[in-house]
This record gives structure tokens, sequence and C-alpha cells, in this order.
């Protein structure tokens, strides 16, 4: 399936896209392991299907769906966190101070 027609899908329609489509995987890979069909490039096709539905509906669920098909979209800006102190990297400086000046002293 085309990604612009996954696009123009509600998602209604996408979640049973995905449904369907996750279905359909798991039937042909049951069939693979039986011996009974060879359809692996009818088994990547779903694969590779089923990961544009999630990956448009995850841009859907956090705001970042295109508005223009074919238009970049501007990666979200990652927020750096401020490093937590904890109480082992305070014990491991005064580890390497004690080392130092034991160093020191010899």
């Amino acid at each position: 399936m085309e990604v612009e027609k996954i696009r123009n899908l509600n998602a209604q329609e996408l979640a049973e896209q995905q449904r369907e489509a996750a279905e359909q995987l798991f039937r042909l890979k049951f069939q693979m392991k039986m011996g009974q069909a060879g359809g692996l490039k009818k088994m990547r096709e779903l694969r590779k299907d089923l990961a544009r539905i999630k990956t448009i509906a995850r841009e859907r669920e956090l705001g970042l769906a295109q508005t223009i098909p074919g238009a970049p979209v501007e990666p979200a800006v990652a927020v750096k966190a401020a490093k937590p102190a904890t109480a082992a990297s305070g014990a491991s400086k005064k580890k390497t101070a004690r080392k130092k000046a034991a160093t020191e002293k010899k």
C-alpha cells in the first residue's frame, strides 16, 4: 500500500488496516512454518505496510502529521534534561579525590 493512500485514511480506517495487515502477516507466517506457502516477498511487503501504518498512526498521535503530502516534517526539538545529582556520583568524586590525595602524599 502506498504512503499517500495510508495518509488519506481516517483514524478508524487506519486502525482497521493495521488490524488486517497484522492478521494477514500472522496467517502468512503460520502457513510458511507449516510449509504451505512460499510467499517471502508477500511477507516482506506486509511487514513494510504494517510499519508504514503504525508510523503514520504514531505521527498523528504525536501531532506530527504532515499537512501537505510529500512535504518534509520538521523534527521535534529535543529538550535536554538536567542531569540529576545522585549520591553515587558524589561518592565517586570523593573516592577520586582521596586517591589523588594519596598519590600526592607518596
